[in-house]
């Protein structure tokens, strides 16, 4: 009788200890340079000081060489036929597996050096909504071949039914043009102003800046002032956000792959390849912001199992298909990821609310614009008349937006059902809708607040074990909703109906 063979021990590849080097020279080299310049501003001999900035930077290098050396020498791991192993640490020995069938995903980036080596970082996870550091491994770095082997090896499952392999979608350059009306565009216009004065305290010359652009507005009507500010913080929010597109999306490339595998590749300076099980995806959201829905464009994120919440300042980028792109290719997208017949997000599918939803939005613009209005323009009289103006300015920018926007979110409010699918639809800034597959569905929760109950409606709740967990069909009324749980995923909820009385 014979054993099967352990599988041997492997080490990081060689040539992170070359590139950590390099990396090191190059942070010394601009580091001595910022200081010898400040220093020669400062009057100081440059003879001393480019002595210890030379000896400094000598120890940094050597020290960082000989530390990433030890690294390489004390990190290997294997991966057996049940679990992938990884040891690691110098002066403390740190032991860690996975086990095979609980990895969800197998991510692979790769910088500039690493990219210009051959070689990748991965990182394995099994997506629990746990600490990272006990629920991933990170392989930093193996050659690009050894990375791939541990992606198809560990992502190896059945492909889905009625899928078929190949590319699903491709960067089509006049994407990059949606990217202005994104979200990030009004940080990035925010944030350009605060790098402008903090440029501006480094040199001393932060009042003399903040004097110069007051007087530049002042001089001008306000109106004039106005347009001003917002027209420049649009093109520089627009330009940072166009730059973050290409630098995000560049390359974009989405795969199906034997084994039923989803595979998104991305990146202009570091490349990212994610990697989704089909298995494990249950369902999709097509993501529309109220300036991309102005362009009839939309985003699809995945749904699925094993895709953690991303940690505070990590990319938000890991659940998305396909970026912003025509709503057409999206809802096609969401079809053939999903391996449907027909596209479950195309608005046909889905049934329109009752008007008692519509009520609601309603009363709820108006109180939000009138009740404050009334409770200013009370203290005005009382106290001061310019408080009565922002009181009437206030109602009628309440009602002037907010009755619209209700009346966009009514009309964006929808349900259905579509082959194996439910479909859900809601939001005005950021309207989304949400695609489930029904075997995906775990549970049902059934909501309804007073103001709910006065009018016959009910919020209905799908639960499941992936992406956020639960999805909810809002104001929807009751007879409708539990008739839409209870024909989505049948047998689920019925036990909890109250029986008909016999006609």
């Amino acid at each position: 009788m014979t054993t099967a063979k352990a599988p041997h021990w492997r080490r990081l590849d060689g040539r992170t200890i070359a590139i950590t080097t390099v990396t090191l020279v190059g942070f010394t080299a601009m580091a001595g340079f910022s200081l010898t310049t400040v220093t020669w501003f400062l009057g100081i001999p440059l003879d001393s000081v480019l002595a210890w900035i030379v000896a400094g930077a000598v120890a940094v290098v050597a020290v960082g060489l000989v530390g990433d050396w030890l690294r390489w020498t004390r990190t290997r791991y294997r991966l057996s036929s049940d679990r992938l192993e990884l040891h690691t640490g110098i002066l403390v020995r740190r032991q860690r597996s996975l086990p095979r069938e609980r990895i969800r995903s197998v991510d692979i980036s790769a910088g500039l050096l690493l990219r210009a080596c051959g070689l990748a970082r991965v990182e394995i996870g099994t997506g629990a909504h746990v600490d990272k550091d006990e629920t991933s491994l990170e392989l930093d770095a193996v050659s690009q071949v050894e990375a791939d082997r541990l992606r198809h090896e560990l992502l190896d499952h059945a492909p889905a039914a009625d899928a078929t392999d190949g590319a699903i979608a491709e960067l089509n350059r006049r994407w990059i043009w949606y990217a202005p009306l994104s979200v990030e565009s009004f940080f990035l216009g925010s944030g350009a102003f605060g790098g402008v004065l903090s440029v501006a305290d480094l040199f001393g010359v932060e009042g003399d800046a903040l004097a110069w652009t007051y007087s530049l507005l002042d001089s001008m009507p306000l109106p004039a002032a106005i347009l001003t500010v917002v027209a420049a913080g649009g093109v520089v929010g627009a330009g940072g956000a166009l730059l973050l597109f290409v630098s995000t999306w560049w390359g974009y490339r989405l795969d199906r792959e034997p084994g039923g595998t989803l595979r998104v590749r991305r990146g202009l300076l570091t490349t990212h390849s994610v990697s989704l099980a089909e298995h494990r995806l249950r369902g999709v959201e097509v993501v529309e912001s109220f300036g991309h829905r102005l362009l009839g464009a939309a985003r699809v994120d995945a749904i699925a199992t094993g895709l953690a919440d991303e940690e505070e300042g990590e990319e938000s980028d890991h659940r998305t298909l396909l970026p912003n792109a025509p709503k057409a290719l999206a809802h096609e997208v969401a079809r053939v990821v999903l391996a449907e017949n027909a596209a479950p997000t195309d608005p046909s599918v889905l049934r329109g609310h009752v008007r008692a939803a519509r009520d609601r939005r309603l009363a709820r613009a108006l109180w939000l614009a009138l009740v404050p209005a009334a409770a200013m323009a009370t203290v005005g009289l009382l106290v001061t008349d310019v408080v009565t103006h922002i009181a009437w300015v206030w109602a009628l920018t309440g009602i002037v937006l907010g009755v619209p926007s209700a009346l966009d979110a009514y009309r964006n409010l929808g349900h259905g059902v579509s082959g194996r699918c439910l479909v859900a639809r809601h939001g005005v800034l950021r309207r989304t809708t949400t695609v489930l597959r029904r075997e995906g569905v775990i549970g049902w929760s059934v909501a309804q607040s007073v103001f709910q109950r006065r009018k016959g409606l009910i919020t209905v709740t799908a639960v499941t074990a992936a992406g956020d967990g639960h999805y909810s069909v809002y104001d929807v009324d009751e007879n409708s909703g539990l008739c839409f749980a209870d024909t989505a995923v049948p047998e689920l909820i019925t036990p909890f109906l109250a029986p008909q009385p016999p006609d």
